[in-house]
């Protein structure tokens, strides 16, 4: 954690919706004025897309069917844990880029699945923001959670996930459910260990319930639209909050424990922006005064 230097990390799975938080957070940047360094958990995979097709074959020819990117061998985690810990001392650190499609490789005139080079990081940016599988991991001698100042866990219920996952998959990368579903198998024991336990370090969590039947993910013709669900979000922390004016902003909300409340999910995105806009002022106004 640092004062002069904030970390702001948002974590969750694959098909976790992810990316909708930090569009949200965009916006707050946006329109408060701050200048972020965002740094994607992709670019700390270990292996590029054709390197980890060969690391699950070599893996499974060991025995191991249950390699994948959720778990740390596949990941540079010891490298994110410095960066997060250099920007922290001194906002400067090593990134780079995993460029997923062909549209984000043609600037680099790479081959998409690839990296870019390593780089030093944008200097005098305001915060860092990272979006990945590993914001809150701890275990095997790295704690990268520790650096983190404000960690917000993603975490819709699992078959929710996994109709995400389906329906972003088959769609928008063109793979079978087949192919899909070995994925989801195969990534299960990864997500039971290192996964699920950054959810206990968070300081804040959203997690998306649906309002309509998903007992069958598989056959899903469609993801549960916001109308249909409801959104728990969970304080770790809960002194300091205004219950009160949340509940009497974000209509048709209830408070279940004395650090939960549900809101329906058309306003998830309205209860971010109301929650994380003064958590992110604090972090800048300690930044100042430091």
């Amino acid at each position: 954690m640092s004062i002069k230097h904030p970390i702001i990390a948002v974590t969750g799975s694959s098909g976790a919706g992810t990316t909708t938080v930090m569009k949200s957070f965009q916006h707050i940047f946006r329109r408060e004025g701050l200048h972020a360094l965002v740094v994607e958990g992709d670019s700390f995979h270990r292996f590029d897309r054709s390197g980890m097709r060969k690391a699950m074959r070599e893996a499974e020819d060991a025995g191991n069917r249950n390699f994948s990117h959720f778990g740390p061998e596949a990941n540079l985690l010891a490298d994110l844990a410095k960066l997060f810990e250099s920007y922290g001392n001194n906002g400067s650190g090593k990134v780079r880029r995993y460029l997923h499609d062909a549209r984000e490789a043609e600037p680099y005139k790479q081959e998409p699945g690839t990296f870019t080079d390593w780089q030093d990081a944008e200097q005098s940016t305001d915060l860092m923001f990272y979006e990945g599988l590993h914001g809150g991991y701890r275990g095997d001698g790295v704690d990268v959670a520790r650096h983190v100042d404000l960690l917000v866990g993603v975490v819709p219920i699992i078959n929710l996930e996994w109709i995400q996952k389906l329906h972003r998959d088959q769609n928008l990368r063109g793979y079978s459910q087949e192919a899909v579903v070995d994925t989801i198998l195969r990534r299960m024991p990864d997500y039971v260990n290192h996964i699920c336990p950054q959810f206990s370090h968070t300081h804040v969590n959203f997690q998306r319930v649906p309002t309509v039947d998903t007992s069958n993910p598989f056959i899903a013709r469609d993801i549960p639209s916001a109308d249909e669900s409801m959104v728990v979000i969970r304080f770790a922390n809960p002194k300091g909050i205004d219950f009160a004016y949340l509940l009497s902003m974000l209509h048709d909300s209830i408070m279940t424990r004395p650090n939960s409340i549900v809101v329906p999910g058309g306003k998830m995105g309205l209860a971010m922006q109301m929650i994380f806009t003064p958590m992110i002022l604090r972090l800048m106004d300690l930044k100042k005064r430091a």
